[in-house]
């Protein structure tokens, strides 16, 4: 008679070219970023069969969409003391999986990823932004499911029982996935994914070289796709007015912005206007410090470079919560004004001694090739050998 055998008869199998399924979302460029990362990891070890899916684009296009736009409001509306996202974050930061409100968003995609995970069999799930379906689904169709979350603090909705294991950015992190019931061996303190190109730091080659002056400090301002940095024709009057600095200014997408300065600072020497920059490693190498916002991905990518970090008005939620962590760590300035801010700015290139410590702090805290070691990790699990059963 026929039946299953794990032993002699048994054979040892061993994944050697895994099918990989990344899972994002478009809220921000950090998790998108992110999952195009371990992408290009998962492609230097050799696995080609990686598929980036936009789960909520996918299965809810226009939920997507509203709530794409909503988000991207509310960094303007924010300006104007309508910060709807902040509130929706903190009302909903320490909400139990099974909350009503949490059940609901968790099951959103929830269909669509049973078809996508019944017909396409992947052997691991990458999660880059929280869906509450992947645990449940993964653990029932035998297919490993992993976590990387891409912010230095944590909101509830990361929070899912059932998950292999997760992939944070800090030490405090795994401490409150540890109070939550997950096994510390469930969880790597691996940093957050990032290109390959901010792990290098030659400067030989550099295409923007030629375009700044070597005797003046330059000063890296990120004003964003959406203008969010805010204020940014104000902060140039600031900053400008500093000894012995030059500014450059990178708008993204935002092409009305990019206008509007150019027309601003028309035959002002010393002041450099951007559109997108691609290649945005190579302004970084050159900067002595970087104004920005506080997404994770933008951090990171500068911790790594090990680039001063001045935040500016980090909005309420998360920004402002990766805000305050790396400014309690001594790691960024964080500033609410352009004064402030050009005060910061000032009183740390005047003395090289800011510098120096700030790097070191940088240095002692960074995780590098954190892609490569997530994803290094994941397929010595997938790929470890198994006994499969068989008809005997």
């Amino acid at each position: 008679m026929a039946c299953l055998s794990y032993i002699e008869e048994g054979r040892l199998m061993m994944k050697h070219n895994p099918r990989v399924l990344i899972l994002t979302a478009c809220y921000g460029e950090g998790h998108l970023q992110a999952a195009r990362s371990l992408k290009q990891s998962f492609h230097g070890h050799g696995v080609d069969d990686v598929e980036i899916m936009d789960l909520m684009k996918e299965a809810h296009p226009v939920i997507d969409k509203i709530t794409a736009t909503l988000y991207i409001k509310s960094m303007l509306t924010a300006q104007f003391g309508f910060d709807y996202y902040a509130w929706s974050y903190y009302m909903t930061k320490s909400a139990k999986p099974d909350a009503g409100f949490a059940r609901f968003i968790n099951n959103l995609g929830k269909k669509k990823l049973k078809e996508k995970l019944e017909r396409d069999r992947p052997d691991a799930v990458i999660c880059t932004f929280p869906f509450g379906a992947v645990p449940e689904l993964c653990s029932r169709l035998g297919i490993a499911a992993y976590t990387i979350v891409t912010d230095f603090t944590m909101h509830s909705r990361w929070i899912q029982p059932k998950m292999d294991k997760y992939y944070v950015a800090t030490e405090e992190l795994m401490h409150q996935l540890v109070s939550n019931g997950f096994g510390r061996e469930q969880i790597e303190v691996s940093g957050i994914p990032i290109r390959p190109v901010f792990e290098e730091s030659a400067l030989e080659c550099n295409p923007y070289r030629s375009v700044f002056d070597p005797t003046r400090k330059l000063i890296l301002i990120l004003a964003g796709s959406y203008g969010v940095l805010g204020n940014v024709d104000e902060m140039i009057q600031q900053l400008q007015q500093i000894e012995d600095v030059q500014l450059a200014v990178v708008c993204g997408r935002n092409a009305k912005l990019l206008q509007k300065l150019n027309e601003k600072v028309a035959g002002t020497n010393h002041i450099h206007i951007f559109g997108f920059v691609e290649d945005i490693h190579h302004l970084m190498l050159l900067s002595s410090c970087i104004v920005t916002k506080a997404g994770g991905l933008t951090l990171s990518e500068a911790l790594a470079l090990e680039i001063p970090i001045f935040i500016y008005k980090p909005f309420a939620g998360q920004e402002k919560e990766n805000a305050l962590y790396l400014q309690n760590k001594h790691l960024a300035f964080v500033s609410d004004h352009t004064e402030a801010l050009a005060r910061q700015i000032e009183q740390f290139l005047s003395e090289e001694i800011y510098n120096t410590d700030m790097k070191r702090r940088i240095r002692q805290f960074k995780k590098v090739q954190s892609a490569d070691y997530i994803i290094s990790d994941i397929l010595k699990q997938i790929r470890a050998p198994r006994l499969e059963p068989v008809l005997v």
